[in-house]
């Protein structure tokens, strides 16, 4: 197989993973050159979680592309330090992965800055030295990196930017984080990371172990419940953002809003018990939740 084929193939391994998350992507209403343009994000984005969880590809071909010994395919602090270099070239230069040169032509298309994407690498250096949250505020500025530079990307590639937007934009994204940490406590715990705060694990009289357990106790189900609140109330504080817009971008911003909403009903339908497996929303759910957000209603 030719070399090119081989990086299609590799690329196209990270973008299928799209298909998986709480939301669409980049949905078939969106203009052509909008759907491109996400897409090349979301490839930037679900490559880099994928090197600082460890989660690349066997075979240590994504090291080759960003110039690292497959031998060191492991060190994620490595291949972090060379995909941040690779970012660079998005910049001034040729990059080396496929994932990035996608990447180049939305960066100088839309006018991008750095500082978004800088931000995702460094919420992935953060995994890799920080596995607790001391307090509430600690993790909400572990979803500064994490999760509101992916929608200020979104405004950046719709040219749709202000600072209103933008503090819409970072609600609703923190949001989304904490209802993907709350799905994922029994798999980030295999990994020796908790996103709930240590503060709100004590006043529920939480311990590390029942968050192992094959089911929740009533403890880790109240605290769920808590966190769960507290990501809907920024949904609630987020949602304005889509009435701000209007034509397809609304129903885009309103199907990540949506997306929030059905996670967290979700969560609560299975009675806070996230151990046994992430809940997931249902597709009418969403729908429901799409036209609700599209009527402005609460």
């Amino acid at each position: 197989m030719a070399t090119d084929d081989l990086q299609l193939r590799d690329a196209s391994a990270v973008l299928a993973k799209a298909a998986d998350e709480n939301f669409p992507v980049a949905p078939f209403f969106l203009p052509r050159a909008w759907r491109d343009d996400l897409m090349a994000v979301y490839g930037y984005a679900r490559l880099v979680d994928d090197i600082g969880d460890g989660d690349l590809a066997p075979g240590g071909a994504d090291a080759r592309h960003l110039g690292v010994d497959p031998r060191a395919a492991d060190d994620r602090l490595a291949l972090l330090d060379a995909f941040e270099a690779d970012l660079h070239r998005v910049f001034d230069s040729t990059p080396r992965h496929p994932l990035m040169r996608a990447l180049q032509p939305t960066v100088r298309r839309c006018g991008l800055t750095p500082e978004p994407f800088l931000g995702l690498i460094a919420a992935n250096r953060q995994d890799q030295v920080v596995a607790r949250y001391e307090t509430y505020d600690d993790l909400l500025a572990y979803c500064e990196l994490s999760a509101n530079p992916v929608g200020r990307l979104v405004l950046g590639i719709t040219g749709t930017a202000t600072p209103e937007r933008i503090r819409r934009s970072d609600a609703v994204c923190t949001a989304l984080q904490i209802v993907e940490h709350l799905q994922d406590v029994a798999e980030d715990l295999e990994r020796d990371r908790i996103y709930l705060p240590a503060q709100d694990m004590k006043r529920f009289h939480v311990q590390e172990r029942d968050l192992a357990a094959p089911t929740a106790g009533a403890s880790v189900r109240a605290l769920v419940a808590y966190e769960a609140e507290r990501a809907r109330c920024l949904l609630n504080e987020g949602t304005p953002l889509v009435g701000s817009v209007h034509g397809r971008l609304k129903v885009l911003l309103a199907g990540f809003v949506a997306g929030g909403r059905a996670a967290v009903h979700a969560i609560a339908a299975a009675g806070y018990d996230v151990l046994p497996g992430p809940p997931k929303p249902a597709k009418p759910r969403l729908l429901r939740e799409v036209g609700a957000v599209l009527r402005g209603e609460g």
